[in-house]
C-alpha cells in the first residue's frame, strides 16, 4: 500500500505547495447561484435549476453549507446519514467508495454493473451513473443539497427516492487565492488539500484542488498481516472558466480519483464451520476486532473515475438563458470480496467492473415576472461492464459471471412555477423519458478454482448457464405538481405530487439454466409520493423551521435477491418486480439562534413501510427432469415456483426514527473564533435485506461526535481537532449471507469507522 510519506508522494505534494496559484486552484464546476446565506440566515439554492431562497422552494430538502461541514469536520459525503432525516447515505458493503443510497426506503443496495441506485448522485448537474468511486470526499465545495422524494421532473434518470448534489465552490474571478489543509489523526490518518484559483486576465480564471488522503487499517488480515479498512485515495479537480461577454460564460472542468485502499472482506459473524468441523479439520471462531478479517482471496485493490465536463451560459435576454452541460466519465475497478473469510477458497469472489458514460443537457432558463420555470432536453450513452467468479472451493468448482449493458437515454422536460397572486403560486413539470438498453451476459461453470478470466488457464470449462443477448426499450412520461402559498414572509406551505421511475433492466448474474425467464429482464418500478409541508422564519430570522408529511405508492418494486439453491451447489440471483407497498412518514428539521454565541440545529424523521404484495420465486427441483435427455429448455433440472413473501418482507436500510442534535457555540479567543460543536446522531433498528436475520441486522445505535475550531481575525488561519463516534460504536454498514456447507455457512458484517480524532490546520492567501 502507498503511503503518505513515499517519495512520489511527498514530490506531488511539494510540487503543488510550491506551484503558482492557478496549477491547483478551485474547482470549477459550480453553479453560478452559489449557496450564500444572508442576514435572516436564508440559504438560496438551486434545487429546481434556478436560485431559489430555501423558504420558498415546495420540496423537502436538507442542506449542509461548507461552513457547517467544515465545523463537524465532516470528511466524505456519508456524513449525509447523520445530519439528513430518513436517509442512509454510507460505504457499500464490501467496498471502500462505492456510495449505496437510501431516502424514504428507495434505493438500491447492489452496486453490481447493470444496476442504477434509486437516489440520483449529481456533481455540479452532472449525473454521476455510477457508484463506484461515488463516496466523494469533502473538499472545495459550496454546499450539498438533499432533495427527497421523487425528482424525475428536472433529474430524471432514475432519481425516484431522491437527489444528493454536490455543488462546489465558485472561483473567485478578481484576485488569486490558495488555501491549504493538513490533517493528521487516529491511525495515522494524514491528509493533504490544497486549492486555489488566479484571474490570467480580465474575464479569464484557472483554478483546480489536489487532495490526498491516507490512513492505516482500523484492522489487519490476521491470514496475510495486510491493513484492513485503511485508506488510500487521491482526488483531483481542475477548470479554467472564460466570460467574453457579461451574457456568455463557459467553464472547462476535469476530475479524477484514484483508489488503492486494500479489499474490505469483511468480519465473519459465524464459526466455520458451524457446527465446528466433525472432521476434525479447521475450526474458526468470530475474531475480537469487528475489524479483523481472515480472508485469503488477496489484498489487491484499485478503483479508478476520470470525467471532465463542459458548462455554457449564454443569457439571450435579461429573462431569458440558455445553458449547455456537456459530460464525459469513465471508471474501473479491480477487486475482491473474500465471503467465506478464511485462506480457503470456500467462497471467494474476484471483481472486475468498467462504465463510461456521455451525458448533453440543454436547458432554457426563463423568468418574466410572474412566470418562472426550466425546460430542457438531456441525452445519454452509457455503458457498464463487468464480470466476477463464484469461486466454491469445497466443490472445487468456479462459476464465471460475465456481461455488458449499453444504455441509450433520451428525456424532454419543462417545470413552470406560474404567480397566481402574490402569495399562491402552481407549479407544473413533467418529463418524457425513453431508456434502451442492450444486453450481453455469459455465466459458465468451470472445474478449477477460478476461471481463465482471471488467471487460471487450466480451469476446464463444465458447463455453460447463461448465454445470450437482448434489447429492451422503456418508456415513460413522469409529472409533478404542487401548489404553494405564501400567508406571509415568514411562512411558506406546500403540497405536491410527483411520481419517480426508474427503468427495467437486465440481471448479470442471472442464471437461464436455475431461471430461464431472467433472459426477459426485470420491468420499471415507480413510486408516486404525496406531500405537505412547510417552511418558517420566525423570531425576526432566529429561527428556521421546516417539515413534511409523505405518502408513497411503491409499485413493481426491483428487489435483488441472491440465494443458495435447495441442492446447495449454486447460488441463484433474483431481480424480481416484487410488487407493491406503501412507505410514508414524517420529516422535521430547524435551526434556533439560542443566543448571538450558541446556534442549535436538529433533525428528525419517522418512516413506516409496508409490503401489501411481494411475489418472488424459488428454485426447487423439477419433478419432471428426465436425466436422460439433453439439458434444454423443455427439460431442466430446476424450476422457480411463485411465492408470496409480503408477510415476512421489511424495507432493508430504512430505519423508523432517524434523528440529530447539534449545538455550535461560538466565542471570541485570541485575536479569533471559536467554535466548539458537539453532536449527536440517532439510527432505529434496520435490516440488511428484505427478511429479517437476527445475526446480521442491526440494532438501534447513537453517535456522538464532538469538533472545535479556531479561525483568526484574518480569517488566514483556522486550527480545528475533530472527534468522531467518542463512543466507540461498533454498527453494521452492510453484509452478506450465504448459509450451507458448501458455502462455508458464511455470515459476514461491514461495520463503520470506530472512535477517531483528527486535528486540522489550514491556511488562506
Amino acid at each position: 500500500m502507498k503511503k503518505f510519506g513515499d517519495p512520489a508522494r511527498i514530490a506531488l505534494l511539494l510540487a503543488s505547495v510550491c506551484a503558482t496559484p492557478f496549477a491547483f486552484a478551485a474547482p470549477a464546476m459550480a453553479q453560478d447561484e452559489a449557496a450564500v446565506e444572508d442576514s435572516d440566515e436564508n440559504i438560496v439554492v438551486t434545487a429546481r435549476r434556478r436560485a431559489e431562497n430555501l423558504q420558498d422552494v415546495p420540496i423537502a430538502i436538507t442542506v449542509q453549507t461548507a461552513e457547517q461541514l467544515d465545523q463537524r469536520g465532516a470528511s466524505d459525503i456519508t456524513v449525509l446519514q447523520q445530519t439528513t432525516p430518513n436517509a442512509t447515505v454510507q460505504v457499500a458493503r464490501g467496498s471502500n467508495s462505492t456510495l449505496i443510497a437510501f431516502i424514504r426506503g428507495v434505493g438500491q443496495q447492489d452496486p453490481l454493473w447493470g444496476f442504477e441506485g434509486g437516489v440520483g448522485l449529481y456533481v455540479d448537474d452532472v449525473y454521476i451513473a455510477r457508484p463506484q468511486a461515488a463516496v466523494l470526499d469533502i473538499f472545495d465545495i459550496e454546499r450539498i443539497e438533499v432533495l427527497r422524494g421523487p425528482q424525475g421532473t428536472l433529474y430524471g434518470r432514475n432519481t425516484i427516492g431522491g437527489a444528493v448534489r454536490y455543488v462546489t465552490a465558485d472561483m473567485d474571478t478578481e484576485e488569486a487565492h490558495l488555501r491549504t489543509r493538513f490533517n493528521y489523526g487516529s491511525y495515522n490518518q494524514m491528509e493533504a488539500i490544497i486549492s486555489g484559483s488566479v484571474p490570467l486576465t480580465e474575464n479569464f480564471v484557472v483554478g483546480g484542488a489536489l487532495a490526498l488522503y491516507a490512513r492505516d487499517g482500523y484492522g489487519e488480515n490476521v491470514v496475510t498481516g495486510a491493513e484492513h479498512y485503511n485508506k488510500d485515495v487521491d482526488a483531483y479537480r481542475i477548470s479554467a472558466q472564460w466570460t467574453p461577454t457579461d451574457a456568455l460564460s463557459i467553464r472547462l472542468t476535469a476530475d479524477g480519483v484514484n483508489d488503492d485502499s486494500n479489499p474490505r472482506h469483511g468480519y465473519r459473524l459465524t464459526s466455520f464451520p458451524n457446527p465446528p468441523n466433525p472432521l476434525g479439520g479447521p475450526s474458526y471462531d468470530p475474531l475480537d476486532s469487528v475489524y479483523d478479517t481472515r480472508a485469503g482471496s488477496g489484498d489487491e485493490n484499485h478503483v479508478e473515475t476520470r470525467g471532465s465536463s463542459l458548462h455554457v451560459d449564454y443569457e439571450l435576454s435579461p429573462n431569458l438563458t440558455v445553458r449547455s452541460i456537456t459530460a464525459h466519465r469513465e471508471g474501473q475497478t479491480n477487486g475482491t470480496i473474500d465471503f467465506d473469510n478464511t485462506e480457503f477458497p470456500t467462497l471467494d469472489i474476484p471483481a472486475f467492473y468498467a462504465d463510461e458514460q456521455l451525458s448533453q443537457e440543454f436547458q432554457l432558463l426563463f423568468d418574466y415576472d410572474r412566470v418562472q420555470g426550466v425546460a430542457g432536453l438531456y441525452y445519454l450513452d452509457g455503458m457498464a461492464e463487468g464480470a466476477f467468479d463464484t469461486v466454491l472451493g469445497n466443490l472445487g468448482l468456479t462459476i464465471l459471471s460475465q456481461g455488458r449493458v449499453d444504455t441509450t437515454s433520451l428525456a424532454a422536460f419543462a417545470d413552470v412555477s406560474y404567480d397566481l397572486t402574490d402569495t399562491l403560486a402552481v407549479s407544473v413539470g413533467g418529463r418524457w423519458t425513453q431508456d434502451e438498453k442492450d444486453a450481453r451476459v455469459l455465466r459458465q461453470t468451470f472445474i478449477g478454482i477460478r476461471s481463465p478470466f482471471f488467471g487460471n488457464s487450466s480451469a476446464i470449462l463444465f458447463g455453460t448457464n447463461t448465454n445470450y443477448t437482448n434489447s429492451a426499450t422503456f418508456e415513460e412520461f413522469t409529472p409533478r405538481v404542487s401548489l404553494t402559498w405564501e400567508p406571509s414572509d415568514e411562512l411558506t406551505l406546500y403540497t405536491s405530487y410527483g411520481r419517480g421511475f426508474k427503468s427495467g433492466g437486465f440481471d448479470m448474474r442471472g442464471d437461464a439454466s436455475l431461471t430461464p425467464d431472467t433472459v426477459n429482464g426485470y420491468e420499471p418500478e415507480f413510486v408516486d409520493t404525496y406531500e405537505i409541508g412547510f417552511h418558517s422564519s420566525f423570531m425576526q430570522g432566529r429561527a428556521n423551521l421546516s417539515g413534511a408529511i409523505f405518502h408513497s405508492e411503491y409499485t413493481d418494486m426491483q428487489i435483488t435477491r441472491q440465494e443458495p439453491t435447495v441442492a446447495g451447489n449454486n447460488i441463484t440471483s433474483f431481480v424480481d418486480n416484487a410488487g407493491e407497498a406503501v412507505l410514508q412518514g414524517v420529516e422535521l428539521e430547524g435551526r434556533f439562534f439560542v443566543t448571538d454565541n450558541l446556534t442549535a440545529n436538529f433533525a428528525l424523521g419517522y418512516i413506516d413501510g409496508e409490503f401489501n404484495e411481494y411475489q418472488s420465486s424459488a428454485v426447487v427441483p423439477n419433478p419432471a427432469f428426465d436425466p436422460l435427455l439433453p439439458v434444454g429448455p423443455g427439460n431442466q433440472p430446476n424450476m422457480a415456483v411463485p411465492i408470496d413473501l409480503s408477510d415476512l418482507a421489511d424495507f432493508q436500510n430504512t430505519p423508523d426514527w432517524t434523528g440529530a442534535f447539534s449545538l455550535t457555540y461560538m466565542t471570541e479567543v485570541a485575536g479569533g473564533a471559536l467554535a466548539i460543536t458537539p453532536s449527536v446522531s440517532y439510527r432505529g433498528d434496520s435490516q440488511m435485506f428484505e427478511f429479517a436475520n437476527a445475526v446480521l441486522d442491526q440494532e438501534a445505535y447513537t453517535l456522538y461526535n464532538a469538533s472545535i475550531t479556531w479561525t483568526s481575525e484574518s480569517d488566514r488561519v483556522r486550527l480545528g481537532l475533530h472527534g468522531q463516534n467518542l463512543s466507540d460504536e461498533e454498527y453494521r454498514v452492510g453484509g452478506y449471507t450465504f448459509p450451507g456447507a458448501t458455502f462455508g455457512n458464511s455470515i459476514i458484517g461491514f461495520y463503520g469507522p470506530p472512535r477517531t480524532v483528527t486535528a486540522s490546520v489550514e491556511f488562506r492567501f
